[in-house]
């Protein structure tokens, strides 16, 4: 944001105290709210301009509890949270005169979906119960991509009716995860079309179809479909389905889908309860009843064999570890809204008197944080609000500290020479020592850093959970390069040999144990804030090597150098959507060939590509997940695309291997997908699963890839 426009811009925006908004549901409150979400500096222009910027104009716009009266639709732009009362959401509720067809646009319409980050909605109930339901009616749209969140939101229609929840229907789009969500009523809870999704605890209530699944890779975890005609019509989902710990209820059919001659349209299931049929193929019923098992209906690789099974509907185990579960399901846990404390245990880290945290990126805030953090063990919350914490050395968080941001605007970025050293990296944000048991939870931030530090390893967890979910990261995110505020933007802009910006993203160490949730560790392949081009070698993307329990669920890492997941000696890991690219100026035509740039001071864990050849610059290029001396790893809906080589596009197989296993035992694979890559799954050096066998999706498409398991 320009300077002259900073000191005049509110972030944070209440629609009723600010703005005016009727929350009693008597008069209309939709040009308020829309007032609210547009406003810019009172000195400059409104956020729908973009004159500010892609990340220079979040706004947090708040509803406080009651209910909101829309006669017309809502328009979102970039950076917008919307952002209920958790204690008691509010209701925004279409009047039965609604004007347009949707209540609420979430795609900022000046940019494509497939770059629509940064947008937030939560702790709200949408409701069309006022409006004919025969009209055409949309609660939402939400073509929109990475580092977006939807949580906590209600979609109240009439049953019977024809209005639908939620669409993807404006654009292409990226998205990682929808998480606890409900749906009453109406024809379809949600019409998608896009890339891949992992929906977490949704709950459809009377909805006719719950979900019609258009995408290629597709995971739900932990949902519940009631009293409806077909939960899931996987039809379009050109990939895989798997449904994991799930339930329906009075349903006509829970999964529908139509036959395929191709490893493309796989169905998995992992303990399902369901009464009547529970998957129909081309109208017929396969499947009916539980299956408290894994069943497979795909291309199925079991261990050792490099050669695919058709299966059209096997039955597998899958040995589940106790640590990674509740009950029988896995472990999953809504993002916190601390909402059980008063405002008394929250301590605002800007407000702390004779220790100033400006946030402001330009002060080193970096011994006041600490000693804020260190010295405040009593206060429950502590909150850093919109702004960018620029920090010298290592912010260390100690056991028993939560910490929450404003989502997409609470960036801590890293800046001085302390970072500078790859023979030596350091942690920027490091949570807990080895050894430490306790809480440890962290909302809303951006990691990122100010220059191209290679010695810096931007986020280390090395505590573990006393009960699950006590370690926890939700809807945090990573940005290497390609937005103002970095001199990655301008400094990274032709050869990545000159550009190591940062050692890597996520470490989470051997004696971690942690939850995270909804995370796009993301190096910049292209500039949000600018036209600089973007060419930019982050090391690593994220390590595993926790052994008590780690769950990974709605995670992508994408375009890190050598690596954007590797599993080293770690030991129960779940993770449930798992998406990633490949660098765009790796490949075919590119003068860094892995471990080129990093090859000097490469670590045990990293890969050194010597099973390529020296010049096989498709070899040579970053894998998708490198899995190491591991066991007992369950790894759902995993998803690797391949667009370029060298920036320019690509024909054919782009790359040449995506997983790589070694010495390891128990890895579970389900619902695996890859484009423009020759070997979906090596063991050592040994092609197992070729892209060319396993055709379908994008690309490839294993249904279940099973290793010494």
């Amino acid at each position: 944001m320009e300077s002259g426009f900073k000191d005049n811009y509110n972030v944070f925006r209440n629609v009723v105290k600010d703005f005016g908004a009727d929350n009693t549901g008597s008069m209309d409150a939709s040009a308020a709210i829309q007032a609210a979400i547009t406003a810019g500096p009172s000195n400059g222009p409104d956020r729908s301009s973009h004159s500010m910027g892609t990340t220079g104009q979040p706004a947090i716009v708040y509803l406080p509890e009651g209910t909101y009266l829309l006669k017309h639709s809502l328009q979102f732009y970039v950076g917008t949270v919307l952002v209920g009362d958790p204690t008691n959401p509010p209701t925004l509720k279409a009047e039965y005169d609604f004007a347009d067809d949707h209540m609420i646009y979430a795609k900022d319409p000046n940019y494509g979906g497939t770059i629509n980050f940064y947008i937030g909605m939560k702790n709200i109930v949408l409701e069309s119960n006022n409006v004919d339901p025969n009209k055409a009616i949309t609660l939402l749209d939400w073509t929109v991509s990475q580092a977006t969140q939807l949580t906590n939101v209600g979609f109240n229609m009439p049953r019977g009716s024809s209005h639908v929840g939620l669409t993807t229907q404006y654009d292409y789009n990226s998205n990682l995860i929808l998480n606890d969500l409900w749906f009453s009523g109406g024809s379809v809870g949600m019409k998608l079309s896009g890339q891949q999704w992992v929906f977490k605890n949704l709950k459809f209530m009377g909805t006719t179809t719950g979900v019609i699944a258009g995408g290629t890779d597709i995971v739900f975890l932990g949902c519940q479909f009631e009293q409806g005609n077909l939960g899931i019509d996987a039809q379009g989902t050109s990939g895989s389905l798997t449904v994991i710990d799930t339930t329906g209820v009075g349903m006509n059919t829970l999964i529908s889908t139509h036959s395929s001659n191709t490893a493309g349209n796989s169905i998995v299931l992992d303990n399902i309860l369901n009464s009547g049929p529970t998957v129909s193929v081309g109208g017929n019923a396969i499947l009916s009843g539980n299956m408290p098992d894994t069943w497979v209906h795909g291309h199925v690789y079991t261990p050792g064999d490099n050669q695919f099974q058709p299966e059209q509907g096997r039955i597998v185990t899958t040995a589940r570890t106790p640590p990674l579960l509740s009950g029988k399901n896995y472990f999953t846990m809504a993002p916190p809204t601390y909402k059980e404390y008063d405002v008394g245990q929250i301590l605002n880290i800007k407000n702390v008197p004779g220790k100033p945290v400006l946030g402001d990126g330009q002060t080193d805030d970096t011994r006041n944080i600490n000693d804020i953090l260190s010295s405040n063990r009593d206060c429950t919350v502590f909150y850093f609000p919109a702004g960018t914490y620029l920090v010298t050395d290592t912010i260390f968080v100690p056991a028993n500290t939560r910490i929450i941001g404003d989502a997409y605007a609470s960036t801590i970025s890293a800046v001085g020479s302390n970072f500078a050293d790859e023979s030596s990296p350091r942690s920027m944000f490091r949570v807990g020592y080895p050894g430490d048991v306790g809480v440890a939870q962290v909302s809303d931030l951006v990691f990122t850093v100010a220059d191209v530090l290679p010695g810096c390893k931007l986020v280390e967890i090395n505590i573990a959970a006393k009960s699950p979910g006590d370690v926890g990261f939700w809807n945090t995110h990573f940005r290497i390069g390609g937005a103002v505020g970095s001199k990655v933007e301008s400094k990274c802009t032709n050869n990545a040999n000159d550009c190591k910006a940062a050692w890597g993203l996520l470490h989470l160490t051997t004696t971690s144990s942690a939850y995270i949730e909804n995370m796009w560790g993301w190096t910049a392949d292209h500039d949000l804030d600018g036209n600089n081009p973007q060419t930019i070698s982050t090391g690593r993307g994220i390590l595993i090597e926790g052994t008590a329990a780690t769950w990974l669920i709605g995670t992508g890492f994408e375009h890190n150098t050598l690596y954007q997941y590797n599993f080293e000696y770690a030991r129960n890991v779940f993770t449930a959507m798992q998406q990633s690219e490949s660098p765009y100026w790796q490949g075919q035509g590119s003068s860094a060939l892995n471990p080129a740039p990093w090859d000097d001071y490469l670590t045990s864990s990293d890969p050194d590509y010597s099973y390529c050849e020296a010049d096989d610059s498709k070899c040579r290029m970053a894998l998708f997940e490198r899995i190491h001396g591991s066991s007992d790893l369950f790894l759902y809906g995993g998803c690797n695309w391949v667009f370029f080589n060298n920036g320019g596009n690509c024909d054919g197989d782009c790359q040449t291997n995506a997983i790589q296993v070694r010495n390891s035992t128990s890895v579970y694979m389900y619902g695996t997908n890859t484009k423009s890559t020759t070997n979906m799954a090596i063991e050592g050096t040994k092609p197992i699963a070729r892209q060319s066998d396993n055709a379908g999706g994008w690309g490839g498409v294993l249904a279940a890839y099973l290793y010494d398991s």
